[in-house]
């Protein structure tokens, strides 16, 4: 209910910038490989996430009470910053984008991190930034189950991730598949990836390339069927 209603209250525009493509998913999901995989395949840039320049991630993750808000704000500004730069370029894929932030700020909201007042304040400055840019013109979503996520983010072994309990990738798992149940503001695409290892697999990763050729293809023919 709360990401219908957050939906309605947006006031975007019509207008689609044609050169975004974003992917999104939660945590250990691998949205950063198969992101470079697609840029590369479509020989256009990647906007990756600004995790590893961000100066407050490590310690959000050791004290988020303190750094809930702090961390929320640095990621809504960088995500503006850089679909704003986006929007200059002829065509790009996003890592995660300013469309899907809403996600982290509830969930740290309703675990107390972050004050009502504090997501009030998050939440108006989302959607004043929501309203100042454009729609994209596919949103991705890879879709996995927990134990799949859970299993990447221990190879990978971040340091700060490790100590994160199951439950909040549960939570998070939940939050990702109510908001895009209810995603309206651009196409969409949504794969499962939990059968698939795009990474490795010629055969897999063709398959993954061929949806999303096909899902811009079908796009393309609506936009000039209008």
């Amino acid at each position: 209910m709360f990401y219908k209603e957050f939906f309605e209250k947006i006031e975007m525009g019509e207008n689609i910038m044609e050169n975004i493509i974003c992917i999104d998913g939660v945590v250990g999901v691998g949205k950063s490989t198969l992101g470079e995989l697609l840029a590369k395949e479509l020989g256009i840039k990647l906007f990756e996430e600004p995790v590893v320049n961000n100066p407050l991630l490590d310690k959000f993750y050791y004290d988020r009470k303190r750094y809930a808000f702090s961390t929320q704000v640095f990621f809504l500004n960088k995500r503006f910053e850089m679909i704003k730069e986006a929007s200059k370029l002829d065509t790009c894929i996003m890592d995660r984008s300013i469309y899907g932030d809403v996600i982290f700020a509830k969930m740290l909201m309703e675990d107390g991190d972050m004050s009502k007042e504090e997501f009030s304040l998050y939440e108006s400055l989302l959607k004043h930034m929501l309203e100042s840019v454009d729609r994209p013109l596919l949103m991705i979503y890879l879709e996995t189950t927990v134990d799949n996520a859970v299993k990447k983010i221990k190879e990978r072994g971040r340091d700060y991730e490790q100590i994160v309990p199951r439950t909040y990738w549960e939570s998070l798992n939940k939050n990702y598949s109510e908001y895009f149940s209810t995603y309206n503001l651009s196409e969409l695409l949504v794969i499962n990836v939990d059968n698939l290892d795009i990474r490795d697999n010629e055969k897999d990763r063709e398959y993954f390339f061929s949806l999303v050729k096909n899902k811009l293809a079908e796009i393309g023919n609506k936009a000039t069927s209008k």
